[in-house]
């Protein structure tokens, strides 16, 4: 008899012990308890005629995303949005769809904000952290929609920092955040979270042979979002600072110049800081003939080969900053300062 009873009091204890949860799993439990309202879908509708019916909604896609303020302001991938006439936002535990409208896109950092036509009875804005201060190895969690499976967590660790990865447009996005927590189609747009569940990325993009996970997905950071979103709330677009001229594809450049040097200025605003400095673009004569511009060779004393180029080192630069162009013209190296202007 006593046997028995210790067998059924060591089978509780075990029961009891099994039931508890680690320190870990506790704390992971409550940081998708914290970050998951602030969580959303997305789901990208595109309206095409129809002999037929007449106008109907085509589905685009789907993807995710998460709440930016009280206002009813959405973050998500401008590629989850790309495409689209309207978006419908649907939140955690809320059976209810909500249309909402595009306020403006910033394709070369592939972020779009979306804005709610109509707000739920409380929404939930996801709590910022900051990117500049993250280290490898720290832990790190994602929530999104993978293959519409609603409201998935992931978790994984920072893999790597200061990512450069190909963008939309010719352009890279620059300090992308590299984590090994599983992302795939769906995730995009969704919160990437710190253990104080504070938003510090945004899941953008995966490199994958399969096209599911491989342990590396990528996130814009959450600094960027931070500087970008309320341009574009206030102005419905990014105001950056530019020379004020247009230039020669890089796909047509080696067949104009046959040289991979510089870029070939196209045109030049008449009103802008280019013209006032003296940059000239490409002309055509009355028999329609083309003359070669300009080709810029340097900025501030970077060389800048193609539009990525030109894009990275303006970027760092304010509107109404100098910067130092050289440029050549008929076989002359030439220089000039130019005031950069509001794009």
């Amino acid at each position: 008899m006593k046997a028995y009873l210790f067998i059924v009091l060591s089978l509780f204890s075990m029961a009891s012990w099994g039931a508890e949860l680690l320190q870990v799993e506790t704390k992971t439990i409550d940081i998708y308890r914290k970050a998951v309202p602030s969580t959303v879908n997305v789901s990208n509708i595109k309206l095409a005629r129809n002999s037929f019916y007449g106008e109907v909604e085509i589905p685009q896609g789907a993807g995710s995303g998460f709440v930016y303020d009280s206002n009813g302001h959405i973050i998500t991938n401008f590629h989850v949005v790309q495409g689209g006439n309207t978006f419908v936002v649907t939140f955690h535990n809320d059976p209810k769809q909500y249309k909402a409208t595009i306020v403006g896109t910033a394709p070369e950092k592939d972020i779009a904000v979306l804005k709610l036509t109509e707000k739920p009875a409380k929404l939930s804005p996801v709590v910022f952290g900051s990117s500049k201060d993250l280290q490898v190895g720290q832990y790190s969690f994602a929530i999104g929609s993978p293959f519409g499976l609603d409201y998935t967590l992931t978790t994984g660790v920072i893999s790597a920092l200061g990512r450069k990865i190909d963008g939309i447009g010719g352009v890279k996005i620059n300090d992308m955040i590299q984590t090994d927590a599983a992302i795939n189609m769906g995730n995009s747009g969704g919160p990437l979270l710190d253990s104080s569940a504070q938003l510090i990325g945004m899941n953008t993009v995966i490199f994958s042979t399969s096209g599911s996970s491989a342990g590396l997905g990528f996130a814009v950071p959450a600094d960027t979002i931070k500087m970008i979103v309320p341009q574009i709330i206030q102005h419905g677009r990014v105001i950056r600072p530019g020379l004020g001229i247009g230039i020669v594809p890089d796909s047509m450049k080696r067949r104009i110049v046959g040289d991979d040097k510089g870029i070939i200025v196209s045109y030049v605003d008449e009103k802008g800081s280019a013209a006032k400095a003296g940059i000239k673009g490409m002309t055509q004569d009355r028999y329609g003939r083309t003359y070669l511009g300009d080709i810029i060779l340097s900025v501030d004393g970077q060389d800048v080969n193609n539009l990525d180029d030109i894009y990275q080192v303006l970027e760092t630069k304010k509107i109404g900053d100098e910067v130092m162009v050289k440029y050549r013209r008929e076989g002359k190296i030439l220089a000039t300062k130019v005031k950069l202007q509001a794009l």
